[in-house]
């Protein structure tokens, strides 16, 4: 299987930062994020993931988010840069948006963090999920959700246009002769579209992935219809394994409709592992943490989740019907469902998905939670998992100590690194150069 560790902080669950063992002081500090990313290469993992927004809070409640650790984080291509320079195989994956960015910055940004880190890098494409990022970006509203994946498809088609901006062997650094690189191997891109005009060429050549991985975590319809042409990884949000297996059977099935092999995407959800010596620790564990969870925050979360403010409602009532949301479309699905599947109150509600975003939460020994995960992989509900610590650094030294030699021992996770790029330790090919059988007079 494999493994991603999305960085959160000094940890996931929503109440982390209360834990008396963490220090949330750390939330700024490089070298707690150095300490980690060297761990979790330790534990081979095949990449860091860094989540990102644009806003910190809504205009209307900076009092219900002091309650949480989620209003500070540092710029994610600066922190994997500094990451990339204390590691030597670990990826380095973060969010970059296609509404609120430019093609070109954003080509430019994971290529430089690609050529860094020795052909580590992944871009996460959102189409940004906090309506307060318009307000950032000059904007007085968050576009439509369906005007935001068609932005996003030529978005990427520019970015990866661009990747291709020079041939594999074009640069020549040529001293003798005078020559720094072939220029019938530099391709101007001129893309014109409905949303971008970009001239290029990009001023940075392939790298030894040939382009950076592009992962996504959209479940929507128009989400998945454009992982299916353009993803390489899926992190999808799942609590329940019949439902993961349709998911991950879906994506195949588009992926092959896109003109793509089956096996072309990595499905990784998102899990948040709550780990003891025993059962009954782990469950105390999570129950300390549950406790922790503030019910301004734990309603304003879930509001947030479904696309509806149920401040006005009783805890202990049911969730009302709620339309379709203009942001997390197949995140609020997924909360929906658990809620009618199980008849849950909005109280019973937060206290389940809030603490790790409708992430699955297992709580157990270490050989549960390898006996849960190896348990997707096999029936075909994942090809691997986002693991969300409860707490850094502890959660994470847990799971590297504890779970991870469990399933190395099984045969069902890496012992080393099969390669140098993240590409390598995915099992994903280097994609072909667009322009490599292309005529010589196609360049400049």
């Amino acid at each position: 299987m494999h493994l991603g560790l999305f960085l959160n902080g000094v940890g996931h669950h929503i109440a982390a930062w209360r834990d008396p063992a963490v220090q949330p002081n750390q939330v700024l500090a490089a070298r707690f994020y150095a300490d980690i990313a060297r761990l979790a290469e330790r534990g081979r993992f095949d990449m860091l993931f860094l989540a990102d927004s644009n806003a910190t809070f809504g205009p209307d409640d900076p009092a219900v988010w002091s309650r949480t650790g989620a209003a500070l984080r540092l710029e994610p291509i600066t922190l994997l840069s500094a990451l990339a320079m204390v590691t030597d195989h670990i990826g380095l994956v973060s969010t970059a948006t296609t509404t609120y960015s430019q093609p070109f910055s954003v080509a430019r940004m994971f290529a430089s963090l690609d050529h860094i880190s020795g052909g580590r890098a992944g871009w996460n494409v959102v189409t940004s999920s906090a309506t307060a990022e318009a307000y950032n970006f000059s904007h007085a509203a968050h576009p439509p959700h369906a005007d935001r994946y068609v932005r996003a498809g030529e978005f990427i088609e520019v970015v990866q246009g661009l990747w291709d901006s020079w041939e594999d062997d074009a640069l020549l650094y040529d001293q003798e002769s005078g020559r720094m690189f072939d220029p019938a191997k530099l391709h101007f891109l001129d893309h014109k579209g409905p949303a971008f005009s970009v001239r290029g060429p990009l001023s940075l050549p392939r790298s030894p992935q040939g382009q950076p991985v592009i992962v996504e975590a959209g479940q929507s319809e128009a989400g998945r219809e454009l992982a299916a042409r353009t993803a390489d990884v899926v992190f999808a949000v799942q609590q329940d394994i019949e439902e993961a297996i349709r998911l991950r059977a879906d994506f195949r099935a588009r992926a092959q409709r896109a003109g793509r092999a089956a096996d072309a995407i990595r499905i990784m959800p998102g899990v948040l592992p709550v780990i003891g010596a025993t059962q009954d620790e782990a469950d105390a564990k999570l129950a300390a943490m549950q406790a922790l969870i503030h019910p301004e925050i734990g309603v304003k979360t879930l509001s947030d989740l479904v696309g509806k403010d149920l401040s006005d409602y009783p805890l202990d009532g049911p969730l009302p019907d709620v339309p379709v949301t203009n942001t997390q479309q197949g995140r609020q699905r997924v909360v929906l469902d658990l809620a009618r599947r199980e008849g849950l109150s909005i109280r019973q509600l937060y206290m389940r998905v809030t603490g790790a975003r409708a992430h699955r939460i297992i709580a157990g020994t270490p050989a549960r939670i390898a006996d849960e995960l190896e348990l997707w992989v096999r029936e075909g509900a994942a090809d691997g998992f986002n693991i969300m610590p409860l707490t850094f650094p502890d959660g994470l030294r847990e799971f590297v100590d504890g779970v991870i030699p469990i399933l190395q021992a099984r045969g069902s996770f890496r012992r080393e690194y099969a390669g140098t790029t993240l590409r390598d330790n995915l099992g994903l090919p280097v994609p072909p150069h667009r322009h490599a059988a292309r005529a010589p007079e196609a360049a400049i």
